[in-house]
């Protein structure tokens, strides 16, 4: 199976992305002046992908390609660890301290295009071949302050010889199917977690998509709604799970990662990249084999599955050395000799039509099932639109835990997440 040009533009449905929550005033963009060539070839590419094994010796190869290229540029290359990015971003830019090419996450987006600190490089994107899904990546409020970079979505992805042992014949389709693959994991025994779910607090935002499988909007309207039936029904069947310890206490994605690279998981939630990291630190050398994704089971048979959509953008900061800034990142978003190279060392995708009908990205069967089964079936949060959405996912994040420790019970926990997140948006 390959990646079509219709799969592709159907993949993430992140028109949205363009929206404008009505309560949220519009941040005006640095304009396209910083985009004048100003004669200055230094500049930094701040990220937290040199900050990753996987990613950072690829990074320093693109860099390196691109110098070399280039005669007289030099990119110095700050990075912080993913967890903690978005805050240290925030403070260099609040301090006047960011400049160049900064990596960003496309929950991001509205964050940091309210500073008004990003460029509009509406002028470097025109007639490049990004697909229009790729492109609304970087798009805020109808601006294109960000050049789409990888994309995909956040989905399960199953270690098919765990499922084996356990007798499970085939992928779950439907919750009630998914709930008795983990019966059957469990009963392996030998330390074994069902599913490598999400529960610390740090990435209970992967909680959204499931309240979706359940049938809750979340938002409707620019107002929160959780604490309706379907969101209480959700988090009640996620509860019974943690309490039948198909899923584990104090797990994130990095511990979730380590599960399923020490073969201890048959189940966690990951972008497409993950597969390189787990694969990499893992000591079977053949679990990248054993690794597929699947879509999210669904309530009811019938139902479309739902995910988080996932993604990365390089934006421009409005300040010396912009003008190089932006054609580095255009260089390195569009050449298929960067993409396809990337794509190769790390499995994230290209976002141009020529990157995703290369043999390179056609022919890895890995990243052709991902897209189809769950980039296909992508949506952006409903909270990526407010500026304020690292609180009110937080907010959330802390209603769950307490849900999942005993501290409080479902509907009161989502009630109270509902009440916070409306407080923060009025």
């Amino acid at each position: 199976m390959s990646i079509s040009r219709r799969t592709f533009l159907g993949a993430l449905g992140l028109s949205t992305l363009a929206a404008c929550a009505p309560s949220t005033q519009a941040p005006t963009p640095a304009g396209t002046d910083g985009l004048k060539d100003d004669g200055v070839r230094e500049f930094p590419f701040t990220s937290w992908s040199f900050n990753e094994a996987v990613t950072k010796q690829p990074m320093q190869d693109a860099i390196g390609t691109y110098t070399a290229a280039n005669a007289g540029v030099k990119i110095t290359t700050p990075s912080y660890p993913y967890n903690d990015y978005l805050n240290q971003v925030l403070l260099q830019v609040q301090g006047g301290q960011l400049k160049g090419v900064v990596q960003l996450d496309v929950a991001w987006l509205a964050t940091l295009a309210a500073t008004g600190k990003l460029l509009d490089v509406r002028s470097v994107a025109g007639g490049l071949d990004y697909a229009p899904a790729a492109l609304a990546l970087g798009q805020s409020n109808g601006v294109q302050y960000g050049l789409p970079w990888t994309f995909a979505g956040i989905g399960l992805i199953a270690n098919t010889e765990l499922l084996t042992r356990a007798g499970v014949t085939g992928l779950p389709k439907t919750v009630a199917e998914f709930e008795a693959a983990l019966t059957a994991v469990k009963g392996l025994g030998g330390g074994i977690v069902p599913w490598a779910g999400m529960t610390k607090v740090d990435q209970l935002k992967d909680i959204i998509p499931w309240m979706w499988a359940f049938g809750s909007p979340i938002v409707r309207d620019n107002r929160i709604v959780i604490g309706d039936d379907d969101s209480v029904e959700a988090l009640s069947w996620y509860k019974k799970l943690y309490d039948q310890k198909l899923i584990a206490p104090d797990v994130n994605r990095v511990d979730a990662r380590a599960l399923m690279s020490q073969g201890r998981t048959a189940f966690y939630e990951d972008a497409i990249g993950g597969k390189a990291t787990v694969a990499k630190s893992s000591p079977d050398k053949d679990l990248a084999a054993k690794m597929t994704p699947l879509a999210r089971p669904v309530r009811n048979a019938g139902d479309k599955p739902r995910h988080l959509a996932w993604g990365q953008v390089i934006a421009v900061i409005n300040g010396a050395g912009a003008a190089a800034a932006a054609t580095f990142a255009k260089t390195i978003t569009t050449d298929k000799s960067y993409t396809i190279d990337w794509f190769t060392k790390t499995g994230l995708p290209p976002t141009t039509n020529a990157g995703l009908a290369d043999a390179a990205v056609r022919n890895d069967t890995f990243a052709t099932q991902f897209t189809a089964q769950i980039g296909a079936n992508s949506s952006a949060s409903p909270f990526w639109v407010y500026p304020q959405f690292s609180q009110m996912e937080k907010v959330l994040a802390e209603e769950v835990q307490s849900i999942l420790i005993g501290k409080k019970q479902v509907k009161e926990a989502l009630t109270s997440a509902r009440d916070r997140m409306n407080d923060l948006i009025k």
